[in-house]
């Protein structure tokens, strides 16, 4: 992208009159927008960085921004406010936690916390329920549903039953002093309504908002932006309808249309020069989304020259398309001299990764996988961050269960059982019940002392982590609780190692956190929750890999080749997004996968796939014929006669020999 701003991209910078949205464009230059704006508010208007606040979605997009503003400031920013529209609903809560009757050191809860508890509520252990419930309370709690509401709507027993659920879920939490990832946004939004005084103080704390991927916003997250910018509205939303792909996430592509209808002053500049993409690849992309009804009518155009072709091939069946697509991707980048990095392949679900891994892993083709299991997710660093819940917020009774059995401590089931119940009934964490005289009498002296001493281990613990450095602090805590020789046990030589790895890596990450911002063990606890160690690639280098993810993974990057796969009815659109509304955000799905690539895209499907023990005839996808036909070059089918296998292994073959005779002469 050219160094300086272009005309529209320059005024959306500078306009100041009022609420502002930016329709911008797949690869248009919105955080460009975005960055350059905080600093012409710091630097050209007189704004102080503490009054300033862009909102992202990720971690990732956060520390972007961050580095960027950090470049284009002559003086470090100091209280500048980037972060997720989660960790902003933290920050607001610790500040104001005591009118909502929090205690500023509650514990924020994963998914698998909200799991346990619905399970221990529902008194159930089928999993498949127990999600569903999940997902309707979090449902309800993105459109700013309480649980009394949710009972009134209720229209049958199911619903009801769930309303029920909310209801006493809710008390948990309560009494656990934590919240779940869903309150993170729903209790500020409380709290702004119900007290005008907090309310005027962060409206003034905040006097300039700027709000990255808007379109991705729900119901919940809109009513915060709402409040928080108030009468003045004084911010700036970037976003782009045509990429709004979460909606069974709770994102509402409303939020766009109703912006307008709420800010009558609201002015819309669109971004439509895209510094990504060649104009075959552009010209294909509006050619699909204009079969979408639009909000805001938008052409993408690019100066990138013309570019090849889109190609499209036919495949017999599912596994034929993934050695297709490998063979292919070799033959390109030999051809092109490219990196793998430079090749995505991108898919509509998880199941059709499994089939390219096979044929990569047999062509030693190294390839990155989005989309799999967080460093957070690991068993190790969750026990390790049940103790530092537990030394943050001793009334995290799931993280005080976790830490007193992982590793054993002398505590038995019966002990915790009968710990338990004296606490349901004294209405008391299980922490505070152990000290109780009460309890004392209910179990032997002997089931008594053990859980005491580890009581009494993390109150030393809790004092020394609020005072001292974090690395000595987590040395001790690992050794005193043996975890190390306890994985040993546990799994065989390999597994433990690596799962200690794992734990020395958290440890490192934290003590270098601990340094970086100046803070103890029990505040970078709080901030645990919200940190996705996937976002650990500190220099955001990719590594030399072909990088396979979901579309929906995939949205905010770009590749210079693109492979979109299983491009046929049924897989995209998915077959359960008939209805019309759902066609549309599955054409903005397909949307997304062709506006990633920068130089070449090809799509590819089968006329067969195998589904279990069937095989079933597939059709291509609609949007295949939506792109129009006169930048697509078609290969394969039945007109085709079937590739001559070991004639294509032998040209590859040939390929590399010519390669690595030119490399050496």
């Amino acid at each position: 992208m050219s160094s300086l701003p272009n005309p529209p991209q320059r005024e959306a910078i500078r306009y100041l009159d009022g609420p502002l949205l930016v329709l911008a464009g797949a690869g248009s230059g919105k955080t460009r927008v975005i960055t350059q704006k905080i600093a012409y508010l710091i630097e050209e208007c007189g704004f102080s960085p503490t009054n300033i606040a862009a909102i992202t979605f990720t971690n990732k997009a956060a520390k972007e921004m961050q580095e960027r503003v950090g470049k284009l400031l002559k003086n470090k920013p100091v209280g500048l406010t980037i972060s997720t529209f989660h960790a902003l609903g933290v920050r607001i809560l610790r500040e104001e936690a005591k009118a909502l009757g929090y205690k500023p050191r509650f514990s924020i809860f994963d998914s698998n916390d909200s799991f346990a508890i619905i399970a221990e509520l529902a008194n159930s252990v089928d999993k498949a329920t127990i999600r569903r419930l999940q997902s309707v309370i979090s449902s309800w709690k993105n459109t700013l549903t309480g649980p009394d509401q949710a009972l009134k709507g209720a229209q049958n027993e199911t619903e009801k039953l769930a309303a029920l659920a909310y209801a006493s879920y809710s008390a948990s939490l309560k009494a656990y002093q934590a919240v779940d990832f869903d309150d993170l946004i729903a209790l500020p939004v409380e709290l702004f309504e119900n007290y005008p005084d907090v309310l005027g103080k962060w409206q003034n704390r905040l006097r300039y908002l700027l709000v990255d991927e808007y379109q991705d916003t729900n119901a919940c997250q809109y009513a915060l932006l709402k409040l928080l910018a108030g009468p003045r509205a004084a911010f700036t939303a970037v976003g782009d309808d045509d990429q709004a792909i979460y909606g069974w996430r709770g994102a509402d592509i409303e939020n766009l249309r109703g912006l307008p209808r709420d800010y009558p002053k609201l002015k819309l500049i669109k971004l439509e020069q895209n510094y990504r993409s060649t104009v075959r690849i552009l010209k294909a992309a509006n050619a699909l989304i204009s079969h979408n009804e639009k909000l805001f009518d938008k052409k993408l155009w690019s100066d990138l020259g013309h570019g090849d072709p889109i190609t499209v091939t036919i495949c017999k069946d599912n596994e034929k398309e993934a050695e297709s697509v490998v063979m292919k991707l070799q033959a390109h980048k030999f051809e092109h001299r490219g990196e793998f990095r430079d090749y995505a392949v991108l898919y509509r679900g998880n199941f059709q990764a499994r089939a390219l891994e096979k044929f990569m892993r047999d062509q030693r083709i190294p390839y990155a996988l989005s989309g799999g299991q967080s460093f957070f997710d690991k068993a190790e660093i969750k026990d390790i961050t049940a103790y530092l819940r537990l030394l943050a917020n001793s009334d995290d009774d799931p993280a005080f269960i976790r830490a007193v059995t992982t590793p054993r401590r002398g505590v038995g089931g019966t002990t915790l059982e009968a710990l338990g119940t004296y606490a349901g009934e004294r209405h008391l964490s299980l922490f505070t019940a152990a000290f109780e005289e009460g309890f004392a009498h209910r179990v032997q002296p002997r089931q008594l002392a053990p859980l005491l001493e580890f009581c009494g281990f993390i109150n030393r613990l809790e004092y020394r982590a609020a005072r001292e450095a974090v690395e000595p602090v987590m040395t001790d805590l690992l050794s005193a609780i043996g975890y190390e020789a306890w994985l040993q046990d546990e799994d065989d030589k390999r597994v433990a190692l690596a799962r200690w790895e794992n734990v020395q890596e958290l440890v490192k990450w934290l003590a270098k956190k601990g340094d970086e911002d100046g803070k103890s063990l029990i505040e970078l606890t709080q901030t645990i929750a919200l940190i996705n160690l996937l976002d650990k690639q500190e220099d955001g280098s990719r590594p030399d890999a072909v990088q396979l993810s979901t579309l929906h993974a995939a949205k905010g990057l770009e590749f210079k080749h693109v492979f979109l796969i299983g491009i046929e009815e049924g897989v995209l659109p998915h077959r359960e997004s008939q209805a019309p509304d759902k066609i549309e955000e599955e054409r903005r799905l397909m949307y997304v996968g062709i506006t990633r690539a920068q130089r070449s895209l090809h799509l590819s499907y089968s006329e067969k796939r195998k589904q279990g023990r069937d095989i079933i005839p597939c059709e291509p996808s609609r949007f295949i014929a939506e792109m129009g036909k006169e930048d697509l070059r078609f290969s394969g089918g039945p007109a085709d006669s079937p590739p001559d296998k070991a004639g294509g292994t032998a040209r590859l073959s040939a390929m590399k020999a010519m390669l690595s005779g030119s490399k050496a002469g």
